[in-house]
């Protein structure tokens, strides 16, 4: 009998896809996948306090999925790639299992009707 694959997740892993959980946090990183943008650029486009859209920021950089630059007295958001790359490999580990698991029944699909 087969083991069944690890699907666990590390803390890290859990951390970003916890993060992608929040609307508001999936809005703010598709805003920065259209590039760089000041704390009050962000924060002008949702309507919640600032201190809230911080939080998310906060969040979002535990999660290795934004990072900043201070310049001046501005902070400077933009995507950082290694939360992401975390939790796509974790997720692909499902993807893989899964086309696993199709190819093996076309493959007994096509080997029981040959024998029939």
């Amino acid at each position: 009998m087969q083991n069944a694959p690890d699907h666990s997740c590390d803390p890290t892993v859990s951390v970003a896809l916890d993060a992608l959980g929040n609307q508001i946090r999936r809005e703010i990183i598709a805003m920065l996948a259209n590039g760089p943008l000041a704390a009050g650029q962000i924060a002008a486009h949702f309507p919640i306090s600032r201190p809230a859209v911080s939080k998310h920021l906060r969040l979002l950089q535990d999660a290795q999925m934004i990072t900043h630059d201070t310049i001046g007295n501005r902070n400077i958001y933009r995507l950082r790639q290694a939360g992401f790359d975390r939790a796509r490999l974790w997720l692909d580990h499902f993807w893989i299992d899964a086309l696993n698991r199709f190819s093996l029944v076309a493959e007994n699909t096509v080997t029981a009707a040959h024998h029939e």
